[in-house]
């Protein structure tokens, strides 16, 4: 259950749900409560229906290169889909709700979290303040994309706007910003981390440098780092991709602090993106994201039977293929018009 939050009733849209079964948060958080019971096989079997594929494809890609450079781009692809998928899994277990047991969540979480990359300690620690301060207009910059209101935008220097444009650019942000924050950003402790944060930075980068020695004398140095480099590319951007269109979306809402609540921006501030059923088994379910930010203690493989028997959820506009390329276009939130605008957009 949440704690720190005042509970309230529901509302969606300006609509008050009285006649519903969830005309009250509490029967709502009630109900939510049954979804976040983790079930040890399940998660067991989501580890290993991940891991064990992830090591496979690595060993045909190195078979592959002798084949087909088509084939090894294939693989590539395939390997980068279940690497975002343990990646999904390590969330999960920072979140508490992987495994009923602290300490598995633990060794599970910081495994999969080296072959991703991510230091286990220091990113959920930002992604708590990210579920914390989610659509907050006064308190953007932790663990978000960065938004500019319109009013912030027009006001600012040129370049202050050159900036902004340029990180906004989808070339910046998937192309370059991928790569910068799984093999730059990640590799460092700030000063003002826990210490306990720090050693897990370090302890880490010294066991991927350990990997990279390893497989470098197995496989060859350059086979290695070519490999693991466009496996880690692939899955980045697609990473990033989610990551943008869970909250960067044409029904999206922003609040000032006044008017935030986890739950309003849980449904209004968090996306129900529609996937093929096979990119939704590769992204462990994170698509149903307004459900997350209601409840962060389910486990994605409860989120789909949350969202079938819960008609609420259902009534969340989704974002689809074409919904997500559109919202490229959307830079900047327009506080007058409390939606999301382009740069060229005239109130």
């Amino acid at each position: 259950m949440w704690t720190g939050f005042n509970e309230g009733r529901f509302i969606m849209k300006a609509q008050d749900y009285h006649n519903t079964e969830f005309s009250s948060w509490e029967s709502l958080t009630k109900r939510m409560e049954a979804y976040s019971k983790s079930k040890t096989s399940k998660s067991i079997w989501q580890v290993i229906n991940s891991f064990v594929p992830y090591l496979a494809a690595w060993v045909f890609i190195i078979y592959s290169l002798s084949i087909s450079y088509w084939l090894t781009a294939f693989l590539i692809i395939l390997a980068a889909g279940f690497l975002v998928r343990m990646f999904i899994i390590f969330h999960d277990c920072g979140h508490g709700s992987f495994f009923q047991s602290k300490k598995a969540n633990t060794i599970v979480g910081m495994t999969l979290g080296i072959l991703a990359f991510t230091p286990y300690y220091k990113w959920h620690r930002q992604h708590m303040e990210h579920h914390a301060t989610v659509g907050n207009l006064d308190k953007r910059g932790n663990g978000d994309v960065w938004v500019m209101t319109r009013e912030e935008y027009l006001a600012c220097s040129r370049w202050e706007r050159l900036k902004y444009r340029v990180y906004r650019n989808p070339v910046a942000i998937f192309g370059v910003g991928s790569l910068y924050v799984f093999l730059i950003q990640n590799r460092f402790a700030r000063k003002d981390m826990p210490r306990k944060d720090k050693l897990n930075v370090y302890f880490t980068n010294l066991v991927l440098l350990i990997l990279f020695v390893g497989m470098g004398f197995l496989v060859g140095f350059t086979t290695f780092l070519i490999i693991q480099l466009s496996i880690l590319y692939v899955a980045a951007m697609s990473g990033l991709w989610l990551f943008y269109l869970q909250h960067q979306y044409s029904d999206v809402s922003w609040f000032r602090t006044k008017d935030w609540d986890f739950r309003k921006v849980a449904i209004h501030g968090s996306s129900y993106i529609k996937f093929p059923k096979i990119l939704q088994w590769f992204s462990g379910n994170i698509g149903f994201h307004h459900i997350h930010h209601l409840n962060p203690r389910i486990p994605n493989y409860n989120l789909e039977k949350c969202f079938k028997e819960n008609k609420i959820f259902q009534e969340v506009p989704p974002v689809t293929f074409l919904g997500s390329l559109k919202s490229l276009r959307l830079k900047l939130w327009d506080e007058k018009l409390k939606r999301m605008v382009s740069f060229g957009h005239n109130s």
